[in-house]
């Protein structure tokens, strides 16, 4: 169907969701066991995503176009010498800062459908622009956080696992500031927001982060 597909029974999908589950709760750094388990469990939100994108003007061209988020489609020169604030220049501090790349995003294998292979695909690699807009850090509680979003945004079972379990690696004290003020905020984010696949970021790096906040309907972060 695409470079790279596996084809898997339903059985075989399964078998990878629970042990790729298993690993995932285990070390939610195993980021190869987190996107087996979007891939195998995905069957009926990617198809409810492809179907948002499909009928919204920006959504509907990104899956004609096809865009890519990685170092190659990058200019990262432009985006360092764009202003503070913007979506770009932010954007490229958090990668800096928490040194991550979007390279590390793996391409999808399991996913029996090339158009929503591609959604997937896009969901990994704007996963980095959501800490950015949500101002939350690659830490496991700002992970927590970004996944209660994406949980509300996205429906992708693998969003809920992470949102649910994530916490219990949290002290006390990050625990009660996730409970109290960080998971109300991220749910009503996700539910007040317009679906965040529906944005062409490659065309949106000059807007500031404030006004792309407002646009989507994401409240100020606490």
């Amino acid at each position: 169907l695409y470079p790279g597909h596996i084809p898997t029974s339903p059985l075989q999908k399964a078998l990878l969701a629970a042990g790729s589950a298993v690993m995932a709760l285990y070390d939610p750094y195993r980021h190869d066991m987190v996107a087996v388990l979007g891939e195998t469990t995905g069957c009926l939100a990617l198809p409810n995503l492809r179907d948002k994108m499909k009928n919204h003007p920006e959504g509907y061209r990104i899956l004609q176009e096809r865009p890519r988020i990685r170092l190659s489609t990058l200019d990262m020169a432009r985006l360092r010498g764009l202003p503070d604030g913007s979506l770009g220049r932010e954007y490229v501090r958090f990668l800096e800062d928490n040194k991550v790349s979007p390279d590390t995003r793996m391409p999808p294998k399991f996913v029996d459908d090339e158009e929503l292979a591609y959604v997937i695909q896009r969901y990994r690699e704007v996963h980095d622009l959501m800490h950015t807009l949500l101002g939350m850090p690659t830490n496991m509680l700002g992970e927590v956080v970004v996944k209660w979003f994406e949980a509300i945004q996205t429906g992708l079972p693998m969003c809920v696992l992470g949102a649910a379990f994530g916490p219990v690696r949290l002290s006390s004290r990050k625990l009660q500031v996730l409970v109290t003020e960080l998971v109300p905020w991220a749910i009503r984010s996700g539910l007040n927001a317009s679906c965040v696949l529906n944005v062409y970021y490659e065309q949106r790096w000059e807007q500031p982060v404030e006004s792309l906040r407002e646009e989507l309907g994401i409240f100020p972060p606490p």
